[in-house]
């Protein structure tokens, strides 16, 4: 069965951290280009960094410098580390397989940030 499944979302205050995985299964993780996206309430989902197969990586401005995506071939996991979170990155975190000819998405993870 091909899924992906995030987890590692909860409830932080501003300047926290939390690490979110993303387990794929049912094709070749490691040659996909991957990505996290997150979707706030009344906004369109947005992507949030992007990982090829090779490991460069690719940021939105808004989390650049805070946020790392990384990828563990050998247990087809996506991972994004997030540090110093800001109200403003409160939303639901999906990652996505690039390339796959049809979309596939999990069921996401929420993260809330606040005082």
């Amino acid at each position: 069965q091909v899924q992906l499944v995030e987890s590692g979302g909860g409830f932080v205050q501003p300047g926290g951290s939390l690490r979110l995985s993303c387990a794929a299964s049912g094709f070749v993780f490691s040659i996909h280009a991957m990505g996290w996206y997150r979707q706030a309430p009344g906004k369109q989902r947005e992507l949030v960094a992007f990982i090829t197969s090779g490991g460069t990586t690719t940021y939105a401005d808004s989390v650049k410098g805070r946020f790392a995506i990384s990828r563990d071939n050998a247990r087809d996991t996506l991972y994004l580390q997030m540090n110093s979170l800001e109200t403003e990155d409160t939303a639901v975190y999906f990652c996505n397989a690039d390339g796959l000819g049809f979309p596939l998405w999990g069921q996401g993870t929420q993260v809330t940030v606040s005082s």
